[in-house]
């Protein structure tokens, strides 16, 4: 008996030294997972210095640009929008007609020149065939500039001959060599050049503009999705299917190439996967067991297909099919073809009823006179100040409780910059828009020199302060904050409505401590089955098809949900760099390319790459179930979804808002305005 209490008595103290050392693995577990985030940070610190004094990579403005200070580093992340643009035969016309004659030698530098570049290098070969055929040749004389600090921007340019100096504050950063493409960024958006340059000798160079490069992409990605849905139609049991299924589809073909005696399919094998001709020709054949030849049954040609059993199960293939020359296939698997089937029962209706909703605690709008005017307001102080426009704090004259937000913009600065008709898209879209999870524009006014428009006001505050302020946030807030944006977006798609600008500066917290997005001149309705082109958001933001000029629809939204949530957890972006174009090329690489911190757990994570994955049809929230997908994501379990549209969840944060009291300083707003209610076009 005592040799088994002596066992046990072991036995215990073995226990005990086993949870003491489980105890010491956790916390060094901890933190070493703290001092790799502190490595993180200091990478990312050490990164950037080398950036300010390094002028290696393939692109000499960007070079150029790696010398930004840290000042300019850590300004507000800016929204960026293109010029509004549509591919009118006027436009079609002069580009068609701006093919330039080249050389086979200048041919062949200037691809080069694009193959190595971190943007243009992503482009289709087609694609860059055609910008190549629409560049044109100039020369610079020794000592005159190319490109002058503080400009904006329009042209790309390849270097052919001579040599060329990159300064930034008269210090020469690099020299531009035969081959180098430099100023694509102004390719994208109507940028600033923060570097000059200028010809060392006499020089000579091939330029593309942006209106050409835009006009040149958005053609082909026009062309290639109107072929693609003409084959797919050209399929009696597809010919049934809506307009954006049939262009979901288009999203997640695939073009695979043959050449002469190739084979597509084997007899005898497994297959899963459904082709369509898109040019060439194919023989079928088939090799019975008593022949050794084998016997050719038929031939098919473009806009014919082969192996649709495939798309409802694995089939065993018949016959062979093979390449008669080089033939293109569009290619489609039955994994993807069933994903798609199931979102022809998608229906977006029961969250649109859920985000609307109201709120018990936070949807509680101040009520507004029916027939008020600018001057019934009294502004009691500015909250904050934009590119085009600042923000009011004002109320109501015969009712001091009734406080709302107007943001006032400067119409001369819209017009001079190509804003107005996005200005005036947003206004339409919000005046549809009431959701609870979207702060609500009540009315718009104008006067000569002004356009105001009064929303509810959210004082708690935006989502960059926050982030500033405690550095990132814990699983259960970001939780909570994304669940209130998927509600946002949600709605907005529901309506046909692209965001375009997911980010914390976007979203705001009202009084009650629930999450909004605010209006953002990004904003646009789309018709069902059709895509946008506009260079539209943030930089570190965007999904690489707007960055692309592919064209984009309501999932490049689900791809910037994916970063804010990154951004929430961690504090920073997985794409950054020390200067635009180095952010978007990075962002074209892909989120696999990126390793996450320790700190987001693994649901989390697995979150956020289904909301990036780079085809844009295959993102969580574009497949069968739509945004009910992303709800159901393991992150979110055990959330109440529910809870959270009727306002019952207690918010990670309750702001304190402090409202002015003296109101005797109180201003007011010109007399002579005119309330902005059908007129939209009367700017």
């Amino acid at each position: 008996m005592g040799t088994l209490r002596d066992l046990q008595f072991a036995l215990q103290l073995k226990i005990e030294e086993l949870r003491q050392r489980d105890t010491l693995i956790d916390e060094l577990e901890l933190e070493l997972d703290t001092k790799d985030e502190l490595i993180r940070r200091l990478q990312e610190e050490l990164d950037r210095y080398r950036a300010t004094v390094s002028v290696s990579g393939s692109s000499a403005a960007s070079a150029a640009c790696s010398a930004l200070d840290e000042e300019n580093q850590r300004t507000k992340r800016k929204t960026v929008i293109s010029e509004p643009f549509t591919l009118d035969p006027v436009t079609l016309a002069m580009v068609s007609q701006r093919s330039c004659d080249k050389s086979q030698e200048s041919q062949r530098l200037i691809q080069a020149a694009f193959l190595k570049n971190d943007l243009l290098k992503n482009l289709g070969v087609g694609e860059i065939r055609a910008i190549i055929s629409c560049m044109y040749s100039t020369s610079i004389n020794q000592g005159c500039y190319v490109i002058q600090e503080g400009t904006n921007g329009a042209q790309a340019y390849v270097l052919e001959e001579g040599r060329l100096d990159v300064k930034k504050d008269r210090l020469t950063l690099v020299t531009i060599e035969p081959g180098d493409v430099f100023g694509e960024l102004a390719l994208l958006y109507n940028c600033t050049h923060n570097y000059s340059v200028s010809a060392q000798m006499d020089s000579k160079l091939w330029v593309i503009d942006r209106k050409t490069y835009q006009t040149v992409l958005m053609q082909s990605g026009l062309n290639s999705l109107s072929h693609s849905m003409e084959l797919l139609s050209s399929v009696p049991f597809l010919q049934s299917l809506p307009e954006d299924v049939m262009m979901k589809l288009s999203d997640l073909t695939e073009e695979t190439h043959y050449t002469e005696g190739d084979y597509v399919i084997r007899q005898g094998a497994t297959g899963d996967t459904f082709y369509i001709i898109s040019k060439g020709q194919v023989k079928v054949t088939e090799k019975k067991p008593s022949h050794e030849e084998e016997t050719i049954l038929l031939k098919l040609s473009e806009r014919q297909w082969f192996g649709e059993k495939a798309l409802w199960g694995e089939d065993i293939r018949t016959v062979n099919v093979i390449a008669a020359g080089d033939v293109t296939c569009l290619v489609i698997d039955s994994e993807t073809f069933k994903e798609i089937m199931g979102g022809l029962v998608f229906d977006c209706s029961h969250e649109v009823q859920q985000s609307n909703t109201s709120k018990s605690k936070s949807d509680k709008p101040a009520e507004l006179p029916p027939c008020s005017t600018l001057n019934d307001f009294q502004i009691l102080c500015t909250l904050g100040d934009g590119e085009f426009s600042h923000v009011d704090l004002v109320q109501l004259k015969s009712n001091i409780k009734c406080h709302f937000a107007m943001r006032v913009l400067k119409k001369k600065m819209i017009v001079n910059n190509g804003q107005r008709e996005h200005v005036l898209r947003e206004l339409h879209v919000l005046m549809e828009t009431h959701s609870s999870f979207i702060v609500r524009l009540h009315k718009a006014f104008r006067d000569a020199e002004n356009l105001y428009m009064l929303t509810e006001a959210c004082l708690g505050g935006d989502f960059c302060i926050l982030l500033r302020d405690r550095g990132f946030l814990d699983e259960y807030s970001t939780r909570f904050y994304t669940g209130c944006v998927v509600e946002a977006l949600t709605f907005l798609h529901c309506q046909g409505v692209i965001y375009r600008d997911v980010k914390p500066e976007n979203v705001v917290l009202d009084e009650h401590g629930y999450a909004k997005l605010i209006g953002s001149g990004c904003v646009k309705k789309v018709e069902v089955g059709k895509k946008t082109w506009t260079f539209c958001g943030t930089p570190g933001y965007m999904a690489p098809e707007v960055i692309l000029n592919q064209g984009h629809t309501i999932s490049a939204d689900l791809w910037s949900l994916g970063i804010f949530v990154f951004e929430l957890l961690t504090g920073s972006l997985p794409f950054c760099g020390p200067e635009p174009l180095k952010i978007l090329t990075a962002t074209i690489r892909g989120i696999d390319q990126i390793d996450f911190p320790k700190t987001i757990s693994k649901s989390a994570s697995s979150l956020i790459k289904k909301l990036c994955r780079n085809n844009p049809s295959e993102r969580l929230g574009c497949q069968r179930n739509g945004a009910k997908d992303i709800q159901k994501h393991k992150w979110f379990e055990g959330f109440d979804w529910d809870g959270l549209c009727r306002g019952m969840l207690n918010p990670p944060i309750i702001p304190k808002v402090k409202l002015p009291l003296d109101n005797m300083s109180c201003s007011h707003y010109p007399e002579d305005s005119v309330e902005l209610c059908t007129s939209w076009d009367d700017f």
